[in-house]
């Protein structure tokens, strides 16, 4: 059931859990459709989350389609949702093809002009009852080997309420220390930072990055918060890993079906995990 996701991320907040968002890989089919099978499954709430650099192979009209249609083959609440929006036109571009989330990210610029570009997308994306979320210190960008390629993420809880005052998106991520990508080693999560965060805001919270991080932190910052935890780079890891297991243990015959059928039903022990982890089974 498509829908937007600005009620059930205010349920998760104030219920204590967290709806899982996964990047699909710009619109596979395979992911997607295992997403939505087995949220339909555990009767949890999801997220299908498309970045612009992997639209730009298969068309992010392409990805708005197929996650509609496999929305609506389920009758949990499924929302389609810009990852990163990197300024106004791309945010309104998504808006235009029917994403119904949006996340602008400006959190690279100064405090207030990542509020001015907020709250510019909250502006138009209210007219269309599209939730937005926002986000505030810059995400580590990791390299191949989990190296931090720059550090300057940890929110301040000051600037955050700063940013509040200034504008009121419908959740927010919080830099704390997470990271895109594999990390090495344990990552230094700053849950002291949503601590503060949380004196002076219920807004539902995001955790990006949550790919290798600790499942007992990822819990204690649902406790703190977080509404919306993220998950993509270890979707697109298990879906070529079991891609190329297809590959070489199925007779496949040369049928490309049989092998996407295979790696769809794999996927899902890994979408139940999450689920399970997030606390969402049986929220829908």
């Amino acid at each position: 059931m498509l829908t937007n996701n600005r009620k059930m991320l205010e349920k998760a907040r104030k219920q204590g859990y967290a709806i899982p968002a996964f990047n699909t890989q710009g619109g596979n089919y395979d992911i997607i459709w295992s997403i939505c099978k087995t949220a339909e499954e555990m009767q949890s709430p999801v997220i299908l989350a498309h970045y612009i650099s992997t639209g730009a192979y298969s068309g992010h009209d392409w990805f708005v389609q197929v996650a509609k249609w496999c929305a609506n083959k389920v009758s949990v609440p499924v929302s389609i949702h810009l990852d990163h929006g990197d300024s106004f036109d791309t945010c309104m571009k998504m808006l235009k093809l029917g994403f119904t989330s949006i996340m602008i990210d400006g959190s690279a610029l100064p405090v207030e002009e990542n509020a001015a570009l907020t709250k510019k997308v909250i502006e138009v994306c209210k007219n269309f009852d599209v939730p937005v979320e926002a986000e505030i210190g810059e995400l580590i960008r990791l390299d191949e080997k989990g190296e931090a390629l720059e550090n300057k993420n940890i929110a301040n809880p000051d600037q955050v309420k700063q940013f509040l005052n200034l504008c009121q998106p419908d959740s927010l991520a919080i830099g704390i220390g997470n990271a895109h990508g594999y990390y090495k080693g344990e990552p230094d999560i700053k849950l002291n930072v949503l601590e503060k965060v949380i004196q002076f805001t219920d807004i539902p919270l995001v955790l990006h990055g949550c790919t290798g991080m600790a499942e007992n932190t990822i819990k204690e910052a649902i406790k703190l918060g977080i509404a919306k935890i993220n998950f993509g780079t270890e979707i697109r890891y298990k879906y070529v890993e079991y891609y190329n297991e297809g590959i070489q243990t199925l007779d496949h015959q040369g049928h490309s079906w049989k092998i996407s059928q295979y790696a769809c039903n794999k996927m899902g022990d890994v979408i139940r995990n999450i689920i399970e982890l997030a606390g969402s089974a049986g929220k829908a």
